[in-house]
């Protein structure tokens, strides 16, 4: 796991001092909101309906016992207990007061921890596979190259003012776990022709307003080229992206303009210049960074674990925790373990404070004192010993932490929503714990299989409703809140947008009706079938039918 350098230690510490002084001014009314918005954002601090948000960094979603421990003190101290993952494997404080937020920026540094470009219109929290380094389909760690962009990104003089902000996912495996085709920039790392690391490139993906799926722009740069190709589509974007209209700034309404084609020629000509530059990256300091990153001091084990045998034989809720949210490992006698956010009713990301510390308990003890914040907004112990899951599984029991639902249908993807954000136009928490009470029933949860189910409460699209398998999509009618529903999406390697299969539904409608989708697909699918993979077969017809009613389903 990285570690600060004396680079990092200075640079966030200065930021600190920089933001105090500006609180300082914006309390005495030395600067108004609207002078103070552009500085508070430069460290993570939105306002939202109520109150003052933090974004705190998880970059690459990567975190100890200690920085565990920080968060749970930062939410029993200065916000309500509790503290919410999001998608971008960051973590959110919904109720800081303006005036703690220097001190709370102060107790994150001490544990290596920070809130700079988690919000603005820069390169934000780069992000990647929950399972790097721990996967058996990996062709090579992502970490590390997470890590180089997030030095090489981080106060970058010539990207710190985008048109827009601007999203990069990398992935190490073929099976996309990262979502790369949804960001501005997608990287997945490949062999080059001489055998060496290289990444294929897809740009222009992201969603919002106007979604689209990222477009591939190189099949193979190598690594060595990586910041020079990156920095060549980022001055692109910089010199031709529109700043005259916040819902066409987004890279990918570039890409769309001028074609992928015509977007490639323009990265081509500044990559060219950009190569003569001294944008390679040294392979001692590769070296260097990749040591951080080696895999933990593993102990030779048998691929079976006698421990988990006997729990799976007389403890019913263990098996069926260890079927749903244990996943195979690289390394013999390991696994990753899911530690579900999304239990039945509950808020989806959520976490208390005492739920952190029983997390960094765990994390210290039985996986090597790392956890990972996942994208499906969960958290995972990536390294934990089979003979130890029963054991790990009892205290996330205890903890409340144990729902054995991971990648299942009550597994749903939410942001926040009309509850916190501005932004939106219709709550999307009630709905989503509706809907996981609709589904509570885990025997009917692991029939239906593997489905993502994501929610956002407007067209901003936090919740990344555009690419899941059934999408809810909440929309303002009349001061009334209503919910649009789409079939079809998807955020892995075959990336897709969800189709709108009918007309918008009130809030109670929405949890019977996905039910009745979710009963088509079990009547129709064939043997071994998972839903997304019926769509494809069937398309959405048959799902907008089950929704709506056929003669409704387009009205």
């Amino acid at each position: 796991m990285y570690r600060y350098d004396e680079f990092d230690a200075a640079l966030v510490k200065e930021r600190i001092e920089e933001f105090r002084d500006q609180v300082g001014r914006r309390v005495s009314g030395a600067l108004t909101e609207d002078q103070f918005k552009p500085l508070r954002l430069m460290n993570g601090v939105y306002l939202q309906l109520h109150a003052y948000m933090l974004r705190v960094a998880v970059p690459y979603g990567v975190m100890n016992g200690r920085q565990m421990r920080r968060l749970a003190h930062i939410a029993r101290t200065y916000d309500k207990g509790y503290g919410h993952f999001t998608t971008r494997t960051n973590i959110q404080f919904n109720w800081p007061a303006l005036t703690d937020l220097p001190a709370i920026l102060h107790d994150l540094a001490e544990v290596e921890m920070h809130a700079i470009q988690t919000s603005g219109n820069c390169i934000r929290n780069v992000t990647t596979d929950v399972f790097a380094g721990a996967a058996q389909d990996e062709i090579e760690d992502p970490r590390p190259w997470c890590e180089i962009l997030r030095q090489w990104s981080t106060i970058h003089p010539e990207f710190s003012f985008l048109p827009r902000k601007f999203k990069i996912a990398v992935t190490g495996a073929a099976r996309d776990r990262a979502a790369i085709r949804t960001h501005d920039v997608g990287l997945r790392i490949v062999r080059g022709a001489d055998g060496e690391t290289a990444f294929r490139v897809f740009v222009g993906g992201g969603q919002g307003r106007l979604p689209h799926i990222a477009q591939e722009i190189a099949e193979a740069v190598p690594g060595r080229d990586l910041l020079a190709y990156l920095t060549a589509i980022l001055r692109a974007y910089n010199l031709l992206g529109r700043r005259d209209n916040i819902h066409k700034a987004r890279i990918k309404i570039l890409v769309e303009a001028l074609g992928i084609d015509a977007f490639r020629e323009e990265v081509e000509r500044h990559f060219a210049t950009l190569k003569r530059e001294d944008l390679r990256l040294p392979e001692a300091e590769l070296d260097r960074i990749r040591a951080y990153f080696a895999p933990p001091a593993f102990q030779p084990a048998d691929s079976r674990s006698a421990a988990v045998a006997r729990a799976t034989l007389v403890e019913p809720d263990f098996a069926r925790w260890n079927r749903n949210n244990v996943r195979r490992h690289r390394t013999p006698g390991y696994a990753s373990a899911v530690i579900s956010l999304k239990p039945v009713g509950g808020v989806p990301g959520d976490i208390t404070a005492a739920q952190m510390e029983a997390v960094a308990d765990l994390a210290e003890r039985f996986s090597f004192d790392e956890v990972r914040a996942a994208y499906e907004q969960n958290l995972v112990l990536p390294h934990v010993r089979l003979d130890d899951l029963p054991e790990v599984w009892r205290r996330l029991e205890a903890a409340g932490l144990a729902t054995p639902n991971a990648d299942l249908v009550t597994d749903i993807i939410a942001c926040p929503g009309l509850d916190y954000c501005s932004l939106a136009n219709a709550r999307s928490i009630p709905v989503a714990q509706a809907l996981s009470r609709q589904l509570a029933d885990l025997d009917l949860q692991e029939d239906i299989g593997p489905v993502r189910i994501n929610m956002s409460g407007c067209i901003n699209a936090c919740g990344h409703h555009h690419v899941g398998h059934i999408g809810v999509l909440g929309v303002d009618r009349k001061g009334e809140e209503y919910y649009q529903i789409t079939v079809g999406g998807s955020p892995d390697e075959q990336a897709a947008l969800g189709t709108i299969v009918g007309r918008s539904l009130p809030a109670d409608e929405v949890a019977p009706a996905i039910a009745r989708a979710l009963d088509r697909y079990r009547a129709i699918r064939t043997e071994g079938e998972l839903f997304i993979d019926t769509v494809r077969r069937v398309g959405t017809q048959p799902f907008g039918d089950a929704i709506y009613g056929a003669a409704d389903a387009t009205a």
